[in-house]
């Protein structure tokens, strides 16, 4: 009977063994491929829940809130206000060279309230700024419930900061839907693709900052 050298048993099992780098880098290669496979599971499902339409607020409000960004924005929520959809509207990020008179001048049918329900918030440079100000603006108008008024991509972010500013108040989104950023056909678009992903990436971030940092005082 032909004898079985040990040694040899030991170096051929050694053998099959990968290396460690080897090994390192498999798990490195998925991992890699896991993470990207959810980020873009994520993108996905983000991007089939905006909506496509406009539609009514489900309730009125006490107050309004427009995040700048876009013209018709601030139009759309002239006219929610005009419509008796909420007492008084703040339009928030406005740039701190541009006057009430200038932005009542691209919506001359809703003038008229600038005078009396509408107040303007200059500082917030960014969404967690709109935030914060919307917060400062609800308590110190007593209010409990919102309209929030941006763009349909912009919503879930917005949302997001807001709640985390404002726990205890009822917030109703009424995203506005633009013929230049077509959601339904993004696949169609790069500019619009790339415009979605980096928001669905701004989201992300904004999720993972709200679990860690309170609302301010």
């Amino acid at each position: 009977m032909q004898s079985i050298d040990s040694g040899s048993v030991a170096g051929d099992a050694g053998a099959k063994a990968p290396p460690p780098r080897r090994r390192g880098l498999r798990l490195a290669v998925i991992s890699i491929g896991l993470a990207v496979t959810l980020l873009a599971a994520g993108f996905l499902w983000f991007v089939e829940a905006l909506p496509v339409t406009e539609a009514a607020p489900a309730r009125n409000a006490e107050g309004i809130v427009v995040l700048t960004g876009a013209a018709f924005r601030i139009s759309d929520a002239l006219e929610l206000l005009a419509a008796g959809r909420g007492k008084r509207l703040l339009i928030t990020g406005v740039n701190p060279l541009t006057r009430s008179g200038e932005i009542s001048s691209l919506v001359p049918e809703h003038r008229r309230w600038f005078t009396c329900c509408v107040d303007i918030d200059h500082s917030a440079t960014n969404t967690i700024e709109n935030a914060i100000e919307t917060r400062r603006w609800v308590k110190a108008r007593g209010f409990t419930s919102l309209i929030i008024v941006t763009s349909n991509f912009h919503m879930p972010r917005a949302m997001a900061e807001l709640a985390h500013q404002l726990p205890d108040v009822t917030l109703e989104p009424f995203p506005v839907v633009s013929d230049k950023v077509r959601v339904e056909t993004w696949w169609s678009n790069p500019s619009i693709a790339r415009l979605l992903f980096f928001e669905y990436l701004k989201y992300i971030v904004a999720g993972a900052r709200i679990r860690l940092q309170p609302a301010l005082a």
